[in-house]
């Protein structure tokens, strides 16, 4: 079984089918298309950023999601642009901040920081932190431990 993005005519994803694997025989892309009246591309569910998961062949950069658009000059599967601000990498066709994400230290980890704690902000620019109701416990319970 394989998977196939159905595309429209501004070249974004509006449907992802599951279908046959490619053979020399029969051209599925080609069929899909036929059958739809939309583009059709193969996209592989275990590849992102142009990384096979499975250690594979990575292929079209990503898996071609209902929202991505597909290029046919890179011939990939790009996200959606989550901010204006952000750039895409080339080599993975993913959307980059112009300002890379903080770095966590063992400080950071040992007190439950994730990467999860950080969003990113459009006006200024920047990632911050944002306090969870998680975090706001965590640190209750340490207290209440340091306490005893």
């Amino acid at each position: 079984m394989a998977h196939y993005s159905l595309i429209d005519n501004d070249n974004v994803v509006i449907n992802v089918i599951v279908g046959s694997d490619e053979s020399d025989e029969m051209d599925w892309e080609a069929h899909y298309s036929s059958v739809t009246g939309l583009s059709c591309k193969r996209t592989s569910y275990n590849t992102f950023a142009g990384e096979h998961r499975q250690g594979g062949v990575p292929f079209r950069k990503n898996y071609g999601s209902v929202g991505y658009t597909y290029d046919e000059d890179r011939d990939a599967f790009i996200p959606p642009k989550p901010f204006d601000s952000w750039i895409l990498d080339e080599d993975t066709c993913i959307w980059q901040s112009p300002v890379p994400p903080p770095t966590l230290t063992e400080d950071d980890i040992a007190n439950g920081i994730t990467g999860s704690n950080y969003f990113w902000n459009e006006e200024t620019l920047n990632w911050e932190y944002q306090v969870s109701p998680d975090d706001i416990v965590a640190q209750a319970e340490r207290e209440l431990a340091e306490e005893s």
